[in-house]
């Protein structure tokens, strides 16, 4: 695959002219996204002189991660898939497909034996599945505002999520006496999507998010983060406001285009060792030809 030279300022117009360098534009997803590790979201995003060419900053600097992830998740489930095919021919499957079914059941938080017990199958295949790039965008934008919260700036948490383990996170302002979490810390966005992504597809207060998302597959209708946003109703104290703006989000900025972006798995970004961008070892890790669900 040929190499394309990673960006070296830690800057939006730095940015924005690595953006242009690799012919990415917003208005042209279409002609694919390519794939880069942001680590940080530039200091000055929140200094443009336009409002739309902050959040289409904000929003390409993203896509590409989302569609990794997701790719990533797609991975996990032909992988399963496949397992579950071989174990319908052979009695015993092999120590290399048990190995990688218990990772998959440790990874998505879940105990039994998937072979037998189809409500472990079922529970499993609800939980190894992509999220709308819409809805992740959307939430992005909410929780960080824009990239420019502390929690985004210091720990590259752009989802606000927490951490139960002392010092290991970022201890919040006015947090109550007697509380003990704090909001995680990530070493790039990378990690920060992929987290909440996971947190999406396994915390029990997402099940309906994951509901709704199976209903839609078995009905063979799209997966979109508009249909998937009342699945959120408790990811904040806001309930069913806090629904409604994320889907006026995504209505309002056209999100929903991005459900059909891909990425461009013949280019990939070298490493700099700059600080916006990181290594191959994620793109090796992440970029796979699209998948499609069964």
């Amino acid at each position: 695959m040929g190499g394309v030279r990673a960006i070296q300022h830690n800057s939006l117009s730095g940015m924005q002219s690595f953006f242009q360098s690799l012919d990415y534009d917003w208005r042209r997803l279409e002609t694919g996204v390519p794939p880069f590790i942001l680590e940080r979201i530039p200091e000055d995003i929140d200094h443009s002189a336009s409002v739309t060419a902050k959040k289409h900053a904000f929003f390409m600097g993203l896509l590409p991660m989302v569609l990794l992830a997701n790719q990533e998740i797609e991975r996990e489930r032909r992988d399963f898939l496949a397992i579950l095919d071989r174990s319908s021919f052979d009695e015993e499957i092999s120590q290399s497909d048990q190995a990688r079914l218990n990772e998959m059941l440790s990874h998505y938080d879940l105990r039994g034996n998937p072979l037998t017990d189809h409500r472990i199958r079922a529970a499993l295949l609800r939980r190894i599945d992509t999220i709308p790039p819409a809805l992740v965008l959307a939430q992005a934008a909410n929780e960080s505002a824009w990239g420019t919260s502390r929690f985004a700036r210091q720990g590259n948490n752009l989802f606000g999520e927490w951490t139960f383990k002392p010092g290991t996170g970022i201890v919040p302002a006015g947090r109550p006496a007697g509380a003990t979490y704090e909001v995680r810390k990530f070493t790039n966005i990378y990690d920060s999507i992929r987290s909440y992504m996971l947190n999406l597809n396994t915390h029990g207060a997402y099940f309906r998010l994951r509901e709704i998302r199976n209903n839609l597959r078995r009905e063979d209708k799209p997966v979109t983060g508009l249909a998937l946003a009342p699945g959120l109703l408790n990811y904040s104290q806001r309930g069913e406001d806090y629904v409604a703006d994320i889907q006026g989000m995504i209505r309002h900025n056209k999100l929903a285009d991005t459900n059909q972006a891909f990425l461009r798995i013949d280019r990939v970004i070298e490493p700099t060792g700059a600080g916006l961008f990181s290594s191959r070892d994620y793109l090796s890790r992440a970029v796979s030809a699209p998948l499609s669900h069964p």
